[in-house]
């Protein structure tokens, strides 16, 4: 049950973006969604410290009121994910390439792209730091004390957000809503596919692939009137078409995504079935926010300045890839070490369930710390992968479409916690090694793929980077039709 409601909790949370998005797009802004994401999530860490409440923990009310409360909560976090990241990054305001002089009197050209690169990196860094220190207190807390105060302290501590959010309510850049865009980036895809479909499949893709696609739907080769709806610039349709990009670009996270996910439940589970020497079974997982918070840094000083220095061009779709890369690495680990359990545990294939004759868990030889490995693999798929996707939905969204396209990357995790759904079959003996290695194989396979599709668009890196800024019918001062 654990790992269905574990799914259900990140599908749902990864859902609600879509939502957050449109409204921030649309009506609200970013800023105020926020505010409100943030009032509804406490309600729901209020409704889950009621739910293990002494006297109500344990009873058949309690598992409901805890899934109400995942429901309130992944509601609320669903409506900030899409917006926090996206205000944190806009605070920079440069979007090109300028040459500025160093106190040295050297002239070097300050790239806008490596700064906000930067910037999510060390929001991810920022982010682990809060959840290495609450994930280890908390599974203390729950050990030594309670769950009500292991929901209890997170909560005390959410406090702070709504008082930092009114202490920058006047200091934060902000860009306002400029009404739907989103009927409006359609109307040009659909408008561009005109002519282009034929009962011959490979011609279909192949017009619907080509490089003068977006061409025809710009104002500006339009013969005769233009369509009503058409109140934008050529601008604008390279901006869309930049945005639709990095939409396909996303399409392929689900399958890496199925190998972080393992990372909160099923090798939590494999850690039980090692010798832990009295440590928690759930500890080891932060391996990993621990990993990012000191291999964060190093890429940003040290790795990323030494390619560039050497002539390499380590580019975001590249990153992307090599992410795709190590989750399969950290795959192949665990997998390793399943298959090892199996073959030293005193129940073979039914690890998880070996206890001695008076119901005293039974567990492999093997040390816990043999996992290290799974963990320090993830945290680096998640610096290549997971950091550079954020930051591609950024840069590559149109300026009046940020929290959309960002809610788009974000629904690819909510696929791949549905994909999910259909491996729990294969999260239990004695089929664990078998869920490993299909995650495996699928990051290892999609991530070649991935890298031999988006190959002519990594060309295009600099030039998407620097696209002029469009101009829609808000901005023209046009009603909007």
């Amino acid at each position: 049950m654990s790992t269905g409601l574990t799914t259900f909790y990140q599908f749902w949370a990864y859902i609600c973006p879509i939502a957050g998005a449109y409204i921030a797009d649309t009506y609200w802004g970013r800023y105020k969604t926020i505010c409100w994401s943030v009032a509804v999530a406490m309600l729901g860490h209020i409704i889950m410290i009621i739910s293990s409440i002494p006297g109500i923990i344990g009873s058949r009310a309690s598992l409901g009121v805890f899934i109400l409360s995942l429901i309130v909560t992944s509601t609320g976090t669903g409506g900030f994910k899409s917006n926090v990241s996206p205000l944190v990054a806009e605070q920079y305001q440069i979007t090109k390439c300028y040459i500025a002089t160093t106190s040295s009197g050297e002239r070097v050209i300050v790239d806008p792209a490596m700064t906000t690169t930067r910037i999510y990196m060390y929001f991810y860094l920022f982010i682990n730091i809060g959840a290495l220190i609450g994930q280890i207190g908390m599974v203390y807390a729950e050990k030594y004390v309670g769950y009500w105060l292991a929901y209890t302290l997170p909560t005390a501590v959410f406090c702070i957000s709504p008082l930092v959010l009114w202490y920058g309510r006047n200091r934060y850049r902000r860009s306002p809503p400029q009404g739907s865009v989103l009927p409006a980036a359609l109307h040009i895809w659909r408008y561009a596919q005109r002519g282009r479909w034929s009962w011959n499949p490979y011609k279909t893709i192949k017009n619907l692939t080509s490089d003068d696609f977006w061409e025809s739907a710009k104002p500006s080769k339009q013969v005769g009137e233009k369509p009503r709806w058409m109140t934008f610039d050529d601008q604008w349709v390279d901006e869309v078409r930049r945005g639709f990009k990095a939409c396909g670009v996303f399409v392929w996270f689900p399958l890496y995504w199925l190998c972080y996910n393992q990372l909160n439940n099923n090798l939590v589970s494999q850690a039980a079935t090692m010798t832990t020497n009295g440590l928690p079974n759930d500890v080891l997982s932060n391996l990993d926010p621990l990993a990012l918070i000191i291999f964060i840094p190093i890429c940003d000083l040290v790795i990323y300045p030494a390619l560039a220095r050497a002539g390499i061009r380590f580019t975001s779709l590249k990153k992307i890839a090599w992410g795709f890369g190590t989750a399969a690495a950290s795959m192949v680990w665990a997998a390793v070490v399943q298959y090892y359990i199996y073959k030293t545990d005193p129940c073979g294939h039914y690890a998880a369930t070996c206890v001695d004759a008076n119901q005293n868990p039974l567990v492999s030889p093997l040390n816990v710390w043999i996992q290290s490995g799974s963990y320090l693999l993830i945290a680096f798929s998640e610096i290549f992968a997971s950091i550079t996707g954020l930051e591609y939905a950024f840069t590559k969204a149109p300026t009046n479409m940020r929290s959309l396209v960002m809610s788009a990357f974000l629904f690819t995790s909510a696929v791949s916690a549905a994909i999910g759904e259909a491996f729990v079959s294969l999260s239990l003996d004695p089929l664990l090694v078998w869920n490993y290695a299909i995650s495996a194989i699928l990051a290892g396979v999609g991530g070649l793929l991935f890298w031999i599709i988006v190959r002519k668009l990594d060309k295009e890196e600099d030039k998407l980077n620097n696209l002029a800024n469009g101009h829609f019918v808000e901005e023209l001062g046009l009603n909007p039709l």
